[in-house]
């Protein structure tokens, strides 16, 4: 027989045996607190697309009486109408083009997409994106042409030859991917047009395309849900490392991800913010902080001062070249945005004087292009007004979000026959109410999307006009 006493010696020195052998809550980090902080710094920058990505991946796909739910993976989901500010799920949405969205699960077996035949004026592709928000691939209009036709989407696991009946195969680095379908939109009266080429876009597995059995089912996944302020501090490590489950590890990021395995985060990691001690904890907060210090100092010194283009932020690994501040700057100010040579995006963040946009106390502003400067677009362009704080379309009683080419007839010249644009939040008068472009009553920005960009504008002949602020 046992006495109590010597019963609850025992457990307590059992509960200690267990807390030496898997060591301190916080064992996971090895790393010293300036460590920790110049590793937090490092991973924050190379992570946060990927946890946005995230947020966007679970609203579309995965949250089914979620707001902005499109549909489950390996099937589209349309919307046969723009964006308007009651779409949160992508900031700094383009309001031009219905979108159509497609999450890929390639574990099992790959995916195809097939494109129906467009009209040869019409503008539409899919943009191709893995886990990072690396852009893999396009089809449509630039890349592959208006006749349609049937694409395979492969994962890293997949090394079959071309199937008979697929017109390409093009790989993702991961096996969780996005299908980004944008579909022009000439006016309200095309809508009708738009829904019908919407119904022609088809997302069917590899067997299904061959009417073969399926391959077994790839495990079931538990998706963590979004938290609240998930990218804005330590928990986006955590979301991070789950994201890393569907990606074989990229050769040339080992050395990067041996650093950052002292904080615990990369492949096979399961960071836990809850077991960091406060010290840590600290370090690696601070190392946010000094993440977003460093993507404020770009935006200003090389985004702020067209020393770097929408163009370099977005595109393929090789086209990168790992440069994750580029990938996070993209990510932060307009993620899967598209690359130079599918869409240019010149932003307006400042007027003319350097000073912030702001559409407080009345203030306006003017946006004018010489009669033969305006945007060099084989496709179309277009401006659009966005919310500086939610990074959202702007609501106004006009419902109106963005001025286009398709526009121009409707537009007022000026006597030269330029055309000047009015953004501000008060009416500007019926005379100029084709040329305004509603502002919030408070901090804007306003982004310049040309779409596949003529020769000036990517060789920078074309010079971007100055937003003016008017006198008051």
């Amino acid at each position: 027989m046992v006495l109590k006493s010597t019963r609850r010696w025992l457990v307590a020195t059992a509960a200690v045996s267990v807390a030496m052998l898997l060591g301190p809550a916080h064992a996971a980090v090895t790393a010293t607190s300036d460590q920790a902080r110049a590793l937090a710094k490092e991973a924050w920058i190379y992570g946060y697309p990927v946890v946005e990505s995230y947020k966007t991946l679970y609203a579309q796909a995965v949250e089914r009486d979620g707001p902005n739910f499109k549909a489950p993976f390996n099937h589209i989901g349309n919307t046969a109408q723009t964006f308007t500010p009651k779409d949160t799920a992508i900031i700094t949405p383009n309001a031009d083009t219905p979108y159509s969205f497609a999450w890929l699960d390639l574990r099992a077996e790959p995916i195809v997409l097939t494109l129906p035949r467009v009209e040869r004026d019409r503008y539409y592709s899919v943009q191709l994106l893995d886990i990072y928000t690396q852009i893999f691939g396009y089809l449509g209009t630039r890349e592959t042409g208006n006749g349609g036709g049937r694409f395979l989407i492969a994962g890293p696991d997949w090394h079959g030859a071309t199937p008979p009946g697929i017109d390409h195969v093009l790989r993702s680095e991961s096996n969780i991917a996005y299908a980004l379908y944008r579909t022009q939109l000439f006016d309200d009266a095309d809508l009708a047009n738009v829904r019908n080429i919407q119904k022609g876009y088809a997302v069917q597995t590899l067997s299904a395309f061959q009417h073969r059995k399926a391959p077994p089912a790839a495990p079931a996944i538990d998706w963590p849900k979004p938290q609240p302020g998930m990218t804005d501090g330590v928990a986006l490590f955590r979301y991070l490392d789950f994201m890393l489950r569907f990606a074989p590890p990229e050769p040339t990021e080992s050395a990067l991800m041996q650093r950052l395995a002292a904080i615990d985060v990369g492949p096979g990691k399961t960071f836990d913010e809850n077991a960091l001690s406060p010290e840590i904890r600290q370090a690696m907060n601070d190392g946010i902080a000094d993440a977003k210090a460093e993507f404020a100092m770009f935006h200003k010194t090389k985004l702020g001062t067209k020393q770097v283009s929408s163009g370099d932020l977005f595109g393929s690994r090789a086209f990168l070249k790992n440069n994750y501040m580029y990938r996070y700057a993209g990510a932060a100010l307009g993620i899967y945005g598209n690359t130079g040579a599918e869409a240019l995006y010149p932003g307006y963040f400042t007027d003319a004087e350097g000073q912030p946009l702001n559409g407080a106390n009345g203030a306006r502003y003017t946006l004018r292009f010489a009669k033969d400067a305006l945007p060099p677009a084989n496709a179309f362009w277009s401006i659009t007004m966005y919310d500086g704080k939610s990074k959202l379309l702007v609501d106004n009683p006009a419902n109106r979000y963005l001025i286009n080419s398709r526009m121009l007839k409707m537009l007022a010249r000026d006597a030269d026959g330029g055309i000047t644009l009015d953004l501000q939040h008060g009416e500007p008068g019926a005379e100029r109410e084709a040329n305004w472009l509603p502002a919030p009553d408070a901090p804007f920005y306003v982004i310049l999307r040309l779409y596949m960009p003529k020769a000036e504008a990517t060789d920078g002949k074309w010079k971007q006009p100055p937003l003016v602020k008017a006198s008051q």
